[in-house]
């Protein structure tokens, strides 16, 4: 996963590529480099590390040019160094190329280009892009640089996202989408291709994304889009309503805790327009499934990845409860590989913040292929996995930053209680007046969430007290079990704890082994006192507290205001407000992104780029 940028305009062309670079950073920090060029010369500036490195190489060694292209790296071959940093070049130092994805043949092209002459200097498959293209352009034919890219992309295995600049063809930048996402931003008189939109926001928000088997070419009169074959194609230009601003920090310390105090904004915006609390009735729109298709599922499939996986688990519990429909959660990267069982009376659900994640791509697929009716839950507009989609509903979070989403999963819960509205409604399961009580009590989620944040200084003072812990244990029941899932993952991201979350009930069967005198247990104690499920439930998690208060747990409990026995019980207590039951996650999530974070500061971590990790997994 690596972050591309390109730029041909009549803007100073390297402020553009490391602002953009700068921006694309959580999508790769092991290294990063540029290449422009000017009056007929390339010239290239690379750097281990992140973008700040590049930028002192610049200020050290100034570079000028027209256009250019620019890569922060994600290393999957070869090791961080400087030699292995992108853009990289053929044999004469006239094509360079930055990659994302991964080319799988690489070691074959290479033992061939080898055998023809080319010299490698590199441990990256990316290298061999760039002496592909070079062959076709030194062939008899003296290939453009467009047809020299269209070749050499044939004999690519892999998935790939490219931009190709040629000293030999100049004033044009080809790019290439086979898999990773790649962006084409239209200026007035300036073009730009990238990753992802946050890159080129601040320059522009019209914009198409390209598809599998786009072959763009940029110059400075415009952009002419063909595919593989070289056939005319189009795309449709969007006009994105991200505020720049969005993408800053705002005068936070760090992107993640900008977006946890986003949340209240980014539940607001994604049932916005789309709930009647007084009828109780939920509204969709980019929908072409049918009502009476949404009747006739006989199950349904949600497919997705890390944090969206556990909004999934959350979800499997609420469409089954309000709908009535069994649901089964698959890991992304696991679905195609077992053959599932899919057929056409199968909805299958793909949950993604990026909608380009690689593998949640492959299990679409692999759904459709068997006659599934695809659902997108998503934060990107236009991304590819809402494109391919029968329907989507969009979270419109806005730009997500930090590498550990927290808004994205406040953002799907929400979006998932809107859609078990919407299809209890339909299958004729929900009875209004519950549908009216479950709307009345998500419009109240933002204010509450509000109230969780005012409690930032309390959790802070409570990561102080855990930062120097070596493990912790995450608890939860039924919908809340999600819950604790996310708040270990967060953990470990953003502190580099182990972190381990089991439903309650379990432990009993094996993990209270784990427990000795002081070890942090949090436990996700919620209760609704108007649902005997949810008393049930929480009178079942307290015996499973007193189990584990037995054996010198240390007690951390998230409980609802008004709760005397959990407080009585617990070494320490986060008190949320009072909602309905499987709302309650979205509260529950907060409380537990900021102990992550706190103790991530505390203990000096890069909570915006841990370590190993990079924003959207873009290659399997």
């Amino acid at each position: 996963m690596s972050g591309i940028i390109g730029y041909i305009g009549n803007k100073r062309v390297v402020p553009v590529l490391l602002e953009g670079l700068q921006r694309l950073q959580y999508r790769g920090y092991d290294s990063a480099g540029i290449a422009v060029i000017k009056d007929g010369t390339m010239t290239v500036r690379r750097s281990p590390g992140k973008v700040r490195n590049l930028e002192e190489i610049i200020r050290l060694k100034p570079l000028d040019g027209t256009y250019g292209i620019g890569e922060t790296r994600w290393a999957t071959h070869g090791a961080p160094t400087e030699v292995n940093a992108q853009p990289h070049r053929d044999c004469h130092g006239m094509v360079a190329v930055v990659h994302n994805g991964i080319i799988e043949n690489y070691l074959e092209l290479k033992d061939r280009l080898g055998a023809e002459g080319h010299r490698f200097t590199t441990e990256t498959d990316t290298e061999v892009i760039a002496h592909l293209i070079e062959k076709h352009m030194d062939g008899a034919a003296a290939n453009s640089l467009e047809e020299a890219t269209r070749l050499a992309v044939r004999e690519l295995t892999g998935v790939f996202a490219l931009a190709i600049i040629s000293t030999r063809d100049p004033n044009r930048i080809v790019a290439v989408r086979q898999g990773p996402p790649a962006v084409i931003g239209l200026g007035k008189d300036e073009y730009f291709v990238a990753s992802d939109v946050p890159a080129i926001l601040y320059h522009t928000r019209d914009l198409f994304f390209m598809a599998d088997g786009d072959l763009a070419v940029l110059t400075p009169h415009g952009v002419k889009l063909t595919d593989f074959a070289g056939n005319p194609v189009t795309r449709r230009v969007q006009h994105i309503t991200w505020d720049p601003i969005l993408a800053e920090k705002g005068g936070f310390r760090h992107f993640t805790l900008k977006e946890i105090y986003e949340q209240p904004r980014a539940v607001r915006d994604t049932m916005l327009g789309r709930i009647s609390p007084e009828t109780g009735q939920v509204f969709l729109d980019e929908m072409e499934i049918t009502e009476e298709e949404f009747r006739t599922f006989r199950e349904i499939k949600i497919v997705a990845a890390g944090t969206s996986r556990h909004s999934a688990l959350a979800g499997k519990v609420m469409i089954e409860r309000l709908a009535r429909v069994p649901v089964e959660v698959d890991y992304a990267s696991e679905f195609r590989h077992r053959d599932p069982l899919v057929d056409p009376r199968t909805l299958t659900i793909l949950i993604t913040q990026s909608g380009e994640t690689a593998d949640t791509i492959a299990a679409q697929r692999e759904a459709q292929s068997k006659g599934s009716k695809t659902l997108a839950i998503c934060n990107v507009l236009g991304s590819m996995v809402p494109r391919e989609a029968n329907g989507t509903i969009y979270t419109h979070a806005g730009p997500e930053i930090g590498i550990a989403s927290t808004k994205t999963f406040t953002s799907q819960l929400t979006a998932l209680v809107l859609f078990s509205v919407y299809l209890g409604q339909i299958r004729g399961n929900l009875p209004p007046a519950e549908a009216r009580k479950l709307l009345t009590g998500l419009t109240a989620i933002p204010k509450h969430l509000e109230s969780v944040l005012q409690k930032d200084e309390e959790i802070e003072e409570l990561a102080r007290l855990f930062y120097r812990s070596s493990d912790f244990i995450f608890l939860g029941r039924g919908v809340h079990f999600p819950v604790a899932l996310e708040g270990a993952l967060k953990l470990k991201k953003l502190s580099y704890i182990h972190a381990e979350a089991y439903p309650a009930g379990e432990m009993k069967h094996g993990p209270h082994a784990l427990i000795s005198d002081g070890v942090p247990v949090v436990v996700n104690a919620t209760c609704n006192w108007e649902s005997p499920y949810s008393v049930a439930r929480y009178e079942r998690t307290i015996s499973n507290v007193k189990e584990a208060k037995a054996r010198g747990a240390t007690i951390i409990a998230l409980i609802t205001e008004g709760d005397k026995e959990m407080r009585a019980m617990a070494d320490h207590q986060i008190v949320l407000p009072h909602t309905i039951g499987m709302l309650s996650t979205i509260l529950e999530a907060v409380p537990l992104q900021l102990f992550a974070y706190h103790i991530g500061v505390l203990r000096g971590c890069d909570v915006d780029q841990p370590r190993n990790l990079a924003k959207s997994v873009t290659v399997e």
